[in-house]
């Protein structure tokens, strides 16, 4: 499942390639044919993550003559200064375990190519969009009349739930375990249920403190749940655990508040640094190159976009504990161990992590 920084990803994504234009929403597939409906030849005002979902906010189309609104900008978020959020219409996307979005243009942009599953992709490689060719417009594309000026837009590939057609870029969404159109009241209900995002400008992270601490549920279980911290997943988790020394199965309520905060701070930077650079990375310099005495990480279990760049951290060297059972640690030699923890697979030392 995508961990929240992709969310936060998509939705730079989104406010780069499609806010404050009138926008064709459709659904080849079919199945959001309704909803697409709804929002088609809208404007998109605002685009908004919060953890593992993403909210994409519709008003009226542009009129023309009135000008571009100038909108301001806090951590992925981007409002606009005319439009209240309650005039919105919302459409609310969830990955889920296999969802994705793909994007395509005429070339004019930077943007990662596509973003979210496959579950093993953890980084998006950034590249210029390709512009289609001819033998590829798509027969389901608007009429020319209503086309983009100056590319061709291509055919849908594969089970595509909704398709976003802009002046320069088209996103597709296949895959999602949410596809929705949701009004204000209904977008701050889900708000209100998730936990803060440690990738917001607006988190509180004594939220996190507090709600960890009055569990004895184990802090690694705790991480893992969107009510507890939005947008932690499964390597975030691992990973936060292991630098903060913390055994997994400990009780919220023996987590000292000092030590919850510092994995809080050091979510804050991982998550982030995940955001600018579309990859997980998570070892200290000094750590890297150590703990292959056991062997190495079996390439087809994780895999960064990223490996081929040059400079970049690769994916043997990108972890301390995840994927990494049966290896040597990093910094004590131990072997890591790997253990089910409501129903997704835990790494942890037996040795770091006490």
């Amino acid at each position: 499942m995508p961990e929240g920084h992709t969310v936060h990803r998509l939705a730079r994504t989104f406010d780069a390639l499609f806010v404050g234009e009138g926008l064709r929403l459709s659904s080849p597939q079919g199945r959001f044919a309704a909803g697409a409906a709804m929002l088609d030849g809208r404007a998109l005002v605002r685009a908004e993550a919060w953890g593992k979902h993403m909210f994409l906010g519709f008003g009226p189309r542009p009129t023309t003559g009135t000008g571009t609104t100038t909108g301001t900008t806090t951590g992925t978020t981007t409002s606009t200064t005319t439009t209240p959020d309650a005039d919105l219409a919302w459409l609310r996307v969830h990955l889920g375990l296999y969802g994705s979005w793909t994007f395509a243009g005429d070339g004019s942009t930077r943007v990662a190519h596509a973003i979210g599953a496959p579950r093993r992709r953890v980084g998006e490689q950034e590249h210029a969009l390709p512009a289609a060719s001819p033998s590829t417009a798509a027969s389901s594309a608007p009429p020319a009349g209503e086309t983009p000026d100056g590319w061709d837009v291509p055919a849908p590939r594969g089970q595509v739930r909704v398709r976003v057609l802009g002046a320069h870029a088209v996103a597709d969404l296949t895959g999602p375990s949410a596809c929705e159109v949701v009004t204000d009241d209904e977008r701050r209900a889900v708000l209100a249920r998730l936990g803060p995002d440690p990738i917001r400008d607006d988190a509180d992270p004594e939220r996190f403190v507090a709600r960890v601490r009055r569990s004895r549920t184990a802090v690694g279980l705790q991480l893992m749940a969107q009510d507890v911290v939005a947008g932690v997943g499964n390597i975030y988790r691992a990973e936060a655990l292991f630098r903060a020394g913390l055994d997994p199965s400990t009780p919220g309520t023996d987590v000292p508040a000092e030590t919850l905060r510092a994995i809080w701070d050091d979510l804050v930077v991982l998550m982030r640094d995940g955001v600018a650079t579309g990859r997980i990375g998570t070892t200290r310099p000094e750590h890297r190159g150590l703990g292959h005495e056991k062997g190495r990480m079996d390439p087809r279990r994780v895999r960064q976009n990223t490996d081929d760049d040059p400079g970049v951290v690769s994916r043997e060297e990108s972890f301390y504990v995840y994927h990494r059972d049966g290896l040597a640690c990093r910094v004590c030699g131990a072997t890591v161990l790997v253990r089910d923890a409501a129903g997704r697979t835990l790494f942890w030392c037996p040795a770091c992590q006490v």
